[in-house]
């Protein structure tokens, strides 16, 4: 069962920056965009498991730091002519402060 957890503050993460939660199911980098939207991908490119979190964002992607694979942060799909996929993970923003969806019972660790 999922239940969304509070990861932390909107202020927490810089403008076209992230930082990055440790999940049960591996490491999630959860990004903000310039315009204040937030965004959460497993944090392993599709191409060499590059950090994504390390990354520059730009608009609503997100550029692998090893290759230069461009990754939609909305879907966690390499744009063309790369192709593969990291798994999003469902975000949201309320009064400020971040949560995701994300397995229940789990602890969160904040990096």
């Amino acid at each position: 069962m999922k239940d969304w957890i509070r990861i932390g503050a909107l202020s927490d993460i810089p403008r076209l920056g992230a930082r990055t939660i440790e999940t049960a199911q591996g490491q999630v980098a959860v990004f903000r965009t310039k315009d204040d939207e937030v965004f959460a991908l497993f944090n392993r490119c599709p191409h060499k498991g590059g950090p994504l979190s390390e990354g520059i964002v730009s608009g609503k992607v997100v550029v692998c730091p090893l290759h230069s694979w461009t990754i939609d942060l909305a879907t966690g799909e390499a744009t063309a002519p790369d192709e593969g996929c990291t798994r999003p993970v469902e975000s949201r923003l309320a009064d400020g402060e971040i949560f995701l969806l994300l397995e229940r019972g789990r602890k969160v660790a904040h990096g």
